[in-house]
């Protein structure tokens, strides 16, 4: 395996003088080791006081409550809502996809990453995703066989069972597999997310099996139905990692993938492992936040921003001057994301530098207070020609410990293939590759060296579950949203910095900036006409939802489903807080006698 070297080079003079002044001292250290702090132990021991789940669907927080009920605890729940949100959020994460588990083990204080993101096939190559033409080929990249990576979710969930839960894992399946079996009622988003998507779903005769079941695509309030799947998770929940990778759900998904096209083999499943990592810490003002490692690039894009911004007296600014500083430390941390970032079992990543609170205050340096800076201005290369489906939920029990998920499928349904007979419905991560160098992916982001295909590779990901803790309160967050679920989390961890409960950061208004595209994008009512102005005054490019007058591409009206809980160990009180962009979420709180 060959390990790619990320240099610093190519920045303009002056910025790269002032960060290397910056860091200099810790430059001289192993750069792949954190430069982090260690976590601070609470002066706080006492344990929640119920079990708490927030998530995108009803079904699937019951279930992690269900399991809790009957003995298990904040892992083996975590698994009962991830197979459940799998059923029941196929436009969002399954089976056929990955995610990433961030766990607190209350018992002995570690803090867990399990990394079940998905891996490119033995066949992955750059020159796959190129047509006749030589041009780069979309549609290969977002849809069908070639856009799948090897899935890691199932991988997880036996992982999980076996090394943290408290029950088998047949008990944490029960519920999903029973509600693939029964079915559950179709919502909205869920009919008009698939006819957004059928033209590519429906070339796949393994997906109109499951989808078009009743001779018609899904409508709202109909019963969906799904026994392929549920014969798929029980042989999961019976046999386990072989119940999956291998056998017969092995071969029918290697099957399906190569009648269509693709290039899967055995071996590319069997040899699929879930790798535990050290999550990543830094400090915010009183905080220690715990987050995700490479390969997701949200902890240290976040860390980065955050560490941008710890000086400045946020609370007591305008609505304008705060969002010009916070989109700032936005802009630098994507920058940094795109160049150096990748899976670092196959990339020297500069980690000790880019979390370096030395690095962040050269960054810090370059922001003007009085104009934005152009993204031009910090591309330490020259700049090539420059939905958001995933989900997420938090977790705490009343022992204490917590799980803060993250899962996907990538875009909307994925690859929309199933293969024939799994009920499996396959994720596009091969996109979240810089398949072609310079190309921006389906977020618009791009990518070069560090993030480029190769096989056993796992795609840079934006899944950002997070710990936040101080000694008086304890919070579990994260969010689906593409390359916006970092600056969700950010502005979730400015919320509750700020005091907000768990609900009002949930529903917290939204904006965005990515270095690339050079605009901020917002949700609607996210900003008066008044800041919009001033911050275009600033020399900001203000991109709001169908606002094309400005040169905006008109961002979407709103995004990201947040769910997070908060545990106010002052208080001994326990809340949740599912986002109200999504009718169909759930956060619930049950007491727990002692």
């Amino acid at each position: 395996m060959t390990r790619a070297r990320i240099p610093l080079a190519g920045m303009p003079a002056l910025l790269l003088s002032l960060l290397l002044l910056a860091v200099a001292p810790s430059c001289a250290r192993d750069v792949r080791a954190p430069d982090v702090p260690a976590p601070v132990t609470s002066v706080a021991p006492a344990t929640p006081p119920g079990n708490a789940v927030a998530s995108a669907h009803a079904l699937a927080t019951e279930a992690g409550l269900q399991i809790m009920r009957e003995g298990g605890n904040a892992f083996d729940a975590a698994i009962a809502t991830s197979a459940v949100l799998s059923v029941v959020e196929p436009i969002s994460s399954g089976l056929g996809g990955g995610g990433f588990f961030l766990l607190h083990d209350a018992k002995t204080g570690r803090d867990i990453f399990i990394d079940a993101r998905e891996t490119a096939p033995a066949s992955a190559h750059a020159d796959r995703y190129r047509d006749v033409n030589g041009e780069f080929d979309r549609d290969r990249a977002e849809n069908g066989p070639w856009s799948a990576g090897i899935p890691g979710l199932p991988a997880a969930f036996v992982h999980v069972a076996e090394r943290y839960g408290a029950l088998p894992l047949s008990q944490s399946l029960a519920p999903a597999i029973r509600i693939a079996e029964d079915g559950f009622p179709v919502y909205g988003r869920l009919a008009r997310g698939y006819q957004s998507r059928r033209a590519v779903m429906e070339r796949y005769p393994g997906t109109r099996a499951v989808f078009l079941a009743d001779g018609r695509a899904p409508q709202e309030g109909d019963t969906f139905r799904q026994p392929d799947l549920a014969r798929t998770l029980r042989l999961l929940a019976e046999r386990g990692f072989d119940g999956f990778y291998r056998g017969e759900t092995g071969g029918k998904l290697v099957a399906g993938v190569n009648a269509e096209g693709g290039q899967w083999t055995a071996e590319d499943l069997a040899a699929y492992k879930v790798i535990e990592r050290e999550p990543i810490r830094f400090r915010y003002r009183g905080w220690t936040v715990t987050t995700a490692p490479p390969p997701s690039s949200g902890g240290i894009a976040m860390a980065q921003m955050l560490q941008i911004l710890e000086p400045y007296d946020l609370p007591a600014m305008d609505d304008a001057a705060r969002a010009h500083l916070v989109v700032e430390s936005m802009r630098r941390a994507f920058r940094d994301r795109t160049f150096y970032l990748g899976d670092p079992d196959f990339v020297d990543i500069p980690q000790r530098t880019l979390l370096s609170r030395d690095y962040a205050g050269g960054l810090r340096a370059t922001i003007n207070p009085d104009r934005a800076t152009p993204s031009e201005l910090l591309s330490g290369k020259p700049t090539p020609l420059e939905d958001e489906e995933t989900t997420h939920f938090s977790i705490v029990d009343a022992a204490g410990n917590r799980a803060a998920v993250t899962q996907t499928v990538n875009l909307l349904f994925g690859s929309g293939l199933v293969a024939p007979g799994t009920g499996v419905l396959l994720n596009n991560e091969m996109d979240d590759f810089a398949l072609q160098p310079g190309v921006p992916n389906a977020f618009g982001v791009m990518g070069f060296d560090a993030n480029a295909p190769a096989p056993g590779k796992r795609p840079l990901s934006s899944m950002t579950p997070t710990f936040l803790e101080s000694d008086e309160r304890v919070a579990v967050l994260g969010t689906p949203g593409g390359s916006r679920i970092i600056t969700m989390v950010l502005l979730g961890i400015l919320g509750y910095d700020a005091g907000l409960g768990a609900q009002a950061v949930a529903a917290l208004p939204r904006y965005h900036h990515q270095w690339l595209p050079d605009s901020i994008s917002a949700e609607s009512d996210t900003f008066s006409a008044d800041t919009a102005a001033k911050l275009r005054a600033l020399g900001h490019a203000v991109d709001l939802p169908g606002d094309r007058a400005a040169g905006g591409r008109g961002s979407s009206h709103v995004w990201g489903n947040l769910q997070t809980i908060e545990w106010n160990r002052a208080e001994g009180s326990l809340s949740g807080g599912s986002d109200p962009r999504n009718p169909v979420g759930a956060a619930k709180v049950e007491a727990v006698a002692r």
